[in-house]
């Protein structure tokens, strides 16, 4: 198992911007590849974003496409989500989550992760 511990979370204005940083401990973060999830109170947690174990596939739900970035740094074990032009309706606390299987495929279900970081909370006023 591998330990994931997200920051980065916050209050911002619509229209700006976060980061979102999500550290992996151990030696099993390479070869793996990652995803984003949110939920919103009230709401089932959905899929937002994911990449794969090399960095050179990405997956986006459309209601971040072209204002969401994920990207992956193996030295420092870790993948970041950086948010733009944010709307209230992103706001939700933030998982990552690191997906089952060596070197798999892009997934957007949350069945194929089996480690889960603890969240961070990203507030958007209007």
């Amino acid at each position: 198992q591998v330990q994931l511990v997200e920051s980065g979370g916050g209050l911002v204005q619509a229209g700006g911007s976060l980061r979102l940083s999500c550290a992996a401990s151990g030696r099993t973060f390479r070869s793996y590849g990652m995803g984003w999830f949110r939920q919103a109170p009230g709401k089932e947690r959905e899929f937002v974003a994911a990449i794969n174990w090399s960095g050179g596939t990405t997956s986006y739900d459309d209601s971040v496409k072209g204002r969401f970035t994920i990207s992956r740094d193996d030295a420092k074990n870790t993948v970041s989500l950086q948010m733009n032009n944010l709307k209230p309706e992103d706001t939700a606390v933030y998982y990552c989550a690191r997906r089952m299987g060596w070197r798999g495929v892009v997934s957007t279900s949350q069945r194929e992760y089996d480690s889960w970081g603890q969240g961070t909370q990203v507030t958007v006023s209007s």
